[in-house]
C-alpha cells in the first residue's frame, strides 16, 4: 500500500509535467504537422527512451551531480538551448505546400528517415536540463530512500511508458482527418509556431 499511493502520486505529477508544452510538446506537434503520423509517433518513442537515461542517472545518484555542479548545469543548458535553435530554424522555413490541391497538413515531401526522428525525440528529451531537475525531485523529494531499487525501477518504466504513450497519443490526435481538415494547406503556420516556441524554450534555458 505504501508504495501504490507513491506510485499514485509519481502518476499525477508526471501527468501535469508531461502535458504541460515544452520542447518534448513543440517538436512532435512539429513533426506531426511537417512529416505525418509515423514520424511524430518514432519521435515519441525516442522521447520515451529519453525517459530511461533520465531514470538510469538518478537510480545511481548521477542528477545530483548534475544539479548542484553549476559548469556541467550550464554546459548541459547551452547544449539543449543551441538544439533547440537548430530544430527552431527548420520550423521557421516551413512555407505552404506546393501542390495547392493539398488540404491536409503540409507533409514535406522529403520526409526524414525513422532513426532520425528518434534520434530528435531522445536528445530533445535528453538534453533538457529542466527533465534533470524533475527527475532530481521525483527520487529526492516522493520517491522514498527506503524505496527498494527494483521498485524504483518500475517507476521509471512506468514514466518512460507513459510518456511515450502520451506523445503517440498527440501524435495520433493531430494527424486524424478531422484534424488534418482543420489545419488544412495552413499547417506550416503551426510549425512556424512550433519554431518560435522552440525559440522561446531555448532563450528560457539560457536566460533562467
Amino acid at each position: 500500500m505504501q508504495y501504490l499511493n507513491e506510485f499514485i502520486t509519481i502518476a499525477l505529477v508526471h501527468l501535469v509535467a508531461v502535458a504541460s508544452p515544452g520542447p518534448d510538446f513543440a517538436v512532435v506537434v512539429r513533426h506531426s504537422v511537417a512529416y505525418g503520423r509515423r514520424i511524430a509517433i518514432y519521435t515519441s518513442v525516442g522521447i520515451g527512451f529519453a525517459i530511461l537515461l533520465h531514470v538510469a542517472y538518478s537510480l545511481v545518484g548521477l542528477s545530483v551531480v548534475i544539479a548542484t555542479t553549476p559548469w556541467l548545469f550550464t554546459t548541459f543548458s547551452y547544449l539543449a538551448a543551441a538544439y533547440l535553435v537548430y530544430l527552431a530554424i527548420g520550423a521557421l522555413r516551413s512555407g505552404p505546400p506546393k501542390d495547392e490541391k493539398v488540404d491536409a497538413p503540409a507533409v514535406e515531401s522529403q520526409t526524414i528517415s525513422v532513426k532520425r526522428a528518434l534520434w530528435v525525440g531522445f536528445l530533445t528529451n535528453g538534453l533538457n536540463p529542466k527533465a534533470t531537475l524533475f527527475f532530481l525531485s521525483l527520487f529526492t523529494a516522493i520517491i522514498s530512500v527506503d524505496t527498494p531499487f527494483m521498485v524504483k525501477a518500475g517507476y521509471g518504466i512506468y514514466l518512460a511508458f507513459a510518456t511515450g504513450l502520451w506523445f503517440c497519443f498527440l501524435s495520433y490526435l493531430l494527424s486524424t482527418s478531422k484534424v488534418a481538415q482543420l489545419i488544412g494547406k495552413k499547417g506550416y503556420w503551426l510549425d512556424r509556431a512550433m519554431g518560435v516556441l522552440l525559440v522561446g524554450l531555448a532563450a528560457k534555458l539560457v536566460l533562467g
